[in-house]
């Protein structure tokens, strides 16, 4: 499932509006929700050395610094979950053009959490362009790549401790 940043739609504003304006604001509308038109491009991932098959692979997308690398509470950030296999692909779709970094979980036993044994993540952690670890999560500027107009191919791998 994709789930991608909303804009709000001022609906009462376009009902007072004649017609063909109210059906270009809706237009519009459309195509800033879908991404559609806004420069960017596509982004994709492979995400490689996973230790089982079992579970759930869930992945941010985000271009906040404060907000990675989990993304929570920012409604700019782009989350996938998809099932866990020998081959896992994401697609991310379209993404307006910035700075990105992305963080992954393999959340094994499917809880929507990142499980831990004595401070240290007992399930799979990856980041994009492989960032290195210190004493914790990469920072943002580590794991950060641009979107442009070019498709962006990342591929990722994925890291255990325990």
């Amino acid at each position: 499932m994709q789930l991608r940043p909303l804009l709000p739609v001022l609906g009462s504003t376009v009902r007072h509006r004649p017609r063909i304006v109210a059906a270009f604001g809706l237009s519009a509308s459309a195509l800033i929700l879908t991404g559609a038109g806004a420069p960017g491009t596509d982004v994709r991932v492979t995400v490689t050395d996973l230790r089982s098959t079992k579970g759930l692979i869930q992945a941010c997308l985000t271009p906040n610094p404060k907000h990675f690398p989990d993304c929570k509470g920012d409604s700019k950030a782009f989350a996938l979950t998809v099932p866990a296999g020998e081959v896992v692909q994401l697609d991310f779709g379209h993404v307006p053009a910035g700075r990105y970094a992305i963080a992954l979980l393999h959340d094994e036993n499917g809880n929507g959490r990142a499980d831990k044994a004595l401070m240290l993540p007992r399930e799979g952690f990856g980041f994009s362009r492989d960032a290195p670890l210190r004493m914790g999560p990469p920072t943002f500027a580590s794991a950060a790549f641009e979107v442009g107009g070019e498709p962006v191919v990342q591929k990722i791998r994925m890291r255990y401790l325990l």
